[in-house]
């Protein structure tokens, strides 16, 4: 019993002075302003909801009952308030915590793990599971497409100047999904990436000398097929899996869900559909890395997927 209690104490303080690092206290904040906002959007959503089912005016019972008001002195003596909280909280934060410098860089010494920038740990936690090009350059541009095409393929009037969680239920799920996905991948590069770029469990030591063993595999690995076969009859099969992937499920979504395809159109439901997919193949290539060990989907002489 006091052995379990010593190793309980000594794994939550290696957890707590993990979250409590200079570099880590910011994602911390992250966490639980991401936490706290999401909460009072989703509270003030269904609360017009009730409102709008009711007949009521969305903006009932605000401070201002009127469509328009004036920027001063409303806002701008919020935004006075909210700039002298801010430098108060700075100032506290840069008094009791040391700035997370080091000494200056040696061409020798390479830190251990060496993390990039918070805002980019979502995208070096990628690396882990697709090819560099892909992680770094193919995804980060659909992703930036498809920001760009939300406009045009989102057409829906209902949502605009008022939170809703109804009339915007697929928006709002989309993008909390996608949202919410990039935060999990920061704080799993922040908390549970440790030297080596190792993955170690909260609480557990970062042990600099963890051996892990290379167990990982492609899919023609697991399924028993000769390495020395021609790269394109070793791939068909998963080449045949994709093809499936991005063919059989836009039209099995389409017959099951008839007027989403009507309203988008075939264009736009086209393209919807695609980045959808590939928004979901990110959390699927991870499952499949810590269920299967599967390193790479499709080998080929020029990339890997």
């Amino acid at each position: 019993m006091e052995e379990t209690t010593a190793v309980t104490m000594y794994s939550l303080e290696n957890f707590i002075e993990i979250l409590t690092l200079p570099d880590n206290i910011p994602i911390v904040i992250l966490i639980t302003m991401l936490v706290t906002y999401t909460g009072i959007a989703f509270y003030k959503a269904f609360d017009n909801d009730k409102r709008i089912a009711a007949g009521r005016p969305v903006w009932e019972g605000e401070p201002h009952n009127q469509e328009k008001v004036h920027t001063w002195p409303h806002l701008l003596n919020i935004e006075f308030i909210v700039a002298i909280l801010v430098m108060a909280g700075l100032t506290l934060w840069s008094t009791f915590l040391n700035a997370p410098l080091e000494e200056p860089a040696n061409n020798s010494v390479t830190p251990n793990p060496s993390k990039a920038p918070w805002y980019f740990l979502g995208l070096q936690e990628m690396l882990v599971y697709f090819d560099p090009w892909i992680a770094g350059v193919i995804l980060p541009s659909i992703i930036i497409g498809g920001l760009v095409a939300i406009p045009y393929i989102d057409t829906n009037p209902k949502g605009n100047g008022y939170y809703t969680w109804k009339d915007r239920k697929f928006a709002i799920s989309v993008f909390m999904f996608g949202w919410l996905l990039w935060i999990v991948l920061i704080i799993e590069g922040t908390f549970l990436r440790g030297p080596g770029w190792n993955f170690f469990m909260p609480g557990e030591y970062w042990d600099a000398h963890k051996v892990v063993p290379l167990v990982n595999v492609n899919f023609y690995e697991l399924l028993n097929i000769d390495p020395t076969t021609p790269w394109l009859i070793r791939e068909l099969p998963a080449l045949a899996l994709t093809g499936a992937y991005f063919s059989i499920i836009p039209f099995v979504v389409a017959k099951l869900n008839k007027k989403f395809y009507e309203d988008l159109g075939l264009i736009r439901y086209s393209v919807t559909i695609m980045l959808l997919l590939l928004l979901a193949s990110l959390p699927i290539k991870m499952v499949l890395r810590l269920t299967l060990n599967l390193k790479y989907l499709i080998v080929t002489p020029w990339f890997n997927i």
